[in-house]
């Protein structure tokens, strides 16, 4: 897992989720009223992952670009930091979603290059943590922060049982608090969408990766996928099409045979 950004020890602070749940739904606070963020260090360019955990987070950011179509905008990010405090180090989920809310037109700004919850106006839908060794605490201190910060769902895949003999566990939002998921489809209702595991290969690997589902358990195709599909689809469709012509050329051929056979009798058609 990344090292936090940020590492300043928490001080006295509620967090800006408390304020902004207490607003409008949705509402970001205004620019004006976003506080300093002069001395926040968004990125620190000294991050270590591994190649299979840049493809998981790859595979889950891009086929919900590629393929999503919600009713409603929405961001996907992997491996950027979730701010919520001023004085507060961020989390950094390896992928997060947020619905109801846009990108920035300029990400060069500071301001626009991490996940502000004051900016957004909420925290995000989904958290997902990928453990790639034993000192990540996703499902300790991690837990605790995600909920503290009003995550609704929160998902640790741990491909190799690192910290737990379960690959995969969700947990929802209930109250105050993260509570294990009751049912093993992992379906986010507010999102329409659902989790699983799925062993197949993506770009040039064979594994079991995490993917999205639609809530009828279908997977969100890649980009690559998507493509495939829509020539599957147009081949069939081409197929068909001329199944179709060579049905009608060889009508056209029976009704003009009859026609001679009827003419070579002396009875005109």
């Amino acid at each position: 897992m990344p090292t936090p950004l940020n590492p300043v020890a928490p001080q006295a602070e509620t967090p800006l989720v408390a304020t902004l749940l207490a607003a409008t739904p949705l509402a970001a606070l205004p620019p004006e009223l976003w506080p300093n963020i002069d001395h926040i260090q968004t990125e620190d360019g000294a991050s270590v992952g591994n190649v299979f955990s840049e493809k998981q987070m790859r595979l889950l950011t891009e086929s919900l670009h590629s393929s999503w179509k919600p009713d409603c905008p929405f961001v996907a990010f992997a491996n950027v930091g979730l701010f919520y405090g001023v004085n507060l180090p961020p989390l950094v989920p390896d992928v997060l979603l947020s619905l109801n809310v846009r990108l920035p037109e300029d990400l060069r700004p500071k301001l626009n290059r991490s996940y502000f919850v004051w900016g957004y106006g909420k925290p995000p839908e989904v958290a997902i943590e990928i453990v790639s060794n034993k000192e990540g605490r996703e499902d300790g201190e991690k837990l605790k922060l995600y909920a503290d910060v009003r995550v609704a769902n929160y998902f640790i895949f741990d491909p190799e049982c690192f910290i737990s003999k379960t690959v995969l566990r969700g947990y929802q939002l209930v109250g105050d608090q993260l509570e294990p998921f009751q049912d093993d489809r992992f379906i986010i209702s507010s999102a329409g969408l659902g989790l699983c595991l799925w062993r197949g290969r993506y770009e040039d690997t064979d594994a079991t990766w995490f993917r999205w589902t639609d809530a009828d358990r279908n997977l969100i195709p890649t980009g690559t996928e998507l493509a495939s599909i829509e020539r599957e689809k147009a081949f069939a469709e081409s197929q068909r099409a001329d199944a179709e012509s060579q049905r009608a050329n060889e009508i056209q051929r029976e009704n003009e045979r009859l026609a001679r056979l009827l003419r070579d009798h002396g009875i005109d058609s």
